[in-house]
């Protein structure tokens, strides 16, 4: 039964889709916005929050929690140091969801994704 499993699949096995969402959560991070599927777009948004609010306490146990998820070092020292000080006294709500309108080839409803 799938009673109460709220994992979005997105049509991937689960190693498939986490190196994904990993990958995505890395470009978001380094670029600050990136263009996505809405789909895609709100699965990796809580992945995001939690490494932003894990980043606001820069310590060795966060940094190792961090690259945990974030497999860029470039990335990791970039939470650290930018955006854990920037996102300091901000309780939550790290990014922000605008909708584009429907991809030319497919019709996907696309997205972009961005840090507030």
């Amino acid at each position: 039964m799938k009673h109460r499993k709220t994992t979005k699949h997105l049509d991937r096995a689960a190693a498939p889709r986490r190196a994904m969402l990993e990958n995505l959560a890395t470009s978001l991070i380094l670029y600050e916005k990136i263009v996505t599927t809405e789909a895609k777009a709100k699965t990796v948004k809580p992945l995001v929050e939690k490494v932003i609010s894990r980043s606001r306490v820069k310590s060795v146990h966060n940094k190792q929690q961090i690259a945990r998820v974030l497999h860029d070092k470039k990335a990791v020292q970039k939470t650290l140091d930018v955006l854990g000080p920037r996102y300091k006294t901000r309780p939550g709500g790290y990014t922000r969801i605008i909708k584009i309108g429907p991809r030319q080839g497919d019709g996907a409803k696309m997205v972009q994704i961005e840090l507030v």
